[in-house]
């Protein structure tokens, strides 16, 4: 079957951090496979590598990620405490625009939309048209860590917050077949009530910590590295306790607008172990959203084969 009359296969990529680097790994499969999407939607992560798949730039993305090591990572982080986001994201906006700074939505091969969230009202937006570098920041703006970007009159922070993984944006703009790609499937089951908190210890261990470092350049750093990353594993950093708190609810979300309205398609990379932040592990996340694609491939060819009879 040709790719001209198969069905339309659309892909909705879910926001994650860095367990999206899985994203590259699934999109890398599909195409190996002949079964490249024909629309694209993601939020958050999911924006940023399925818009790189609809400009080919999915190998430099590639490339970029598997490059990444703790102090590369901690080097793009232009931190500000005067503003509304605890990171500007110039030197990753930097980065954005060299590669994407041509292109526009509308002017893109294939249908493609990033998934956003207006601040003050809560609404949805499907940003389809305009600089794909802006859309790309406003969907991966993390409320607290990246500060909100201004479209056409609207402040939009991350899309994650109303559709982490926007299986009905692929079946609005025609999509046959959809592939959800599912980046917390293994953290479903994780979430539950705990009656008695009192059964839980105080950790031990300070909660302000008493012994700063002197007032150098060097020292701030590294004050400046914990208080992002954490002290230790048992005293969690301000991204940290953020971003955990933006996964739970795009883990909640994610389970009722899927339960209403669910893919033909699941692909679940088992990224819970990977946290949030640590994008120097793209290696093992790319290699777990291949594998967990390659999986799906004959149910993705099944299902076209039955649309199309």
């Amino acid at each position: 079957m040709s790719n001209v009359d198969r069905p339309k296969i659309g892909i909705a990529l879910g926001g994650g951090a860095a367990r999206g680097w899985a994203h590259i790994g699934v999109l890398n499969s599909l195409v190996e496979a002949g079964l490249e999407p024909d629309i694209v939607a993601g939020t958050s992560i999911g924006a940023v590598a399925g818009a790189c798949y609809v400009t080919g730039r999915l190998k430099a993305l590639e490339d970029f990620a598997a490059s990444l090591t703790r102090r590369r990572v901690f080097g793009f982080l232009d931190v500000n405490f005067g503003g509304s986001g605890l990171i500007t994201g110039q030197r990753l906006s930097a980065r954005l625009e060299h590669h994407l700074a041509e292109h526009t939505i509308e002017g893109l091969d294939r249908r493609f939309v990033a998934v956003a969230t207006e601040l003050g009202t809560g609404h949805e937006v499907w940003l389809n048209k305009g600089s794909l570098v802006n859309a790309l920041k406003a969907s991966f703006a993390l409320p607290g860590i990246f500060r909100p970007v201004k479209i056409n009159g609207r402040w939009l922070i991350d899309g994650a917050l109303v559709n982490p993984i926007p299986v009905s944006v692929c079946r609005a703009l025609g999509a046959r077949i959809v592939i959800a790609v599912n980046l917390s499937c293994d953290l479903l089951n994780k979430g539950g009530v705990i009656h008695d908190q009192a059964n839980f210890a105080e950790p031990a261990g300070l909660l302000d910590d008493q012994r700063l470092p002197g007032s150098n350049g060097r020292a701030a750093l590294h004050l400046l590295h914990r208080q992002i990353f954490g002290r230790s594993k048992e005293v969690p950093g301000i991204s940290s306790v953020m971003m955990d708190a933006i996964n739970i609810t795009q883990d909640r979300i994610a389970r009722s607008r899927l339960a209403g309205d669910p893919p033909d398609i699941s692909i679940a990379p088992k990224t819970g172990h990977i946290g949030l932040f640590e994008f120097h592990r793209a290696g093992e996340a790319m290699a777990l959203g291949a594998r967990a694609a390659e999986k799906q491939i004959d149910e993705i060819k099944m299902a076209l084969s039955a649309f199309a009879a």
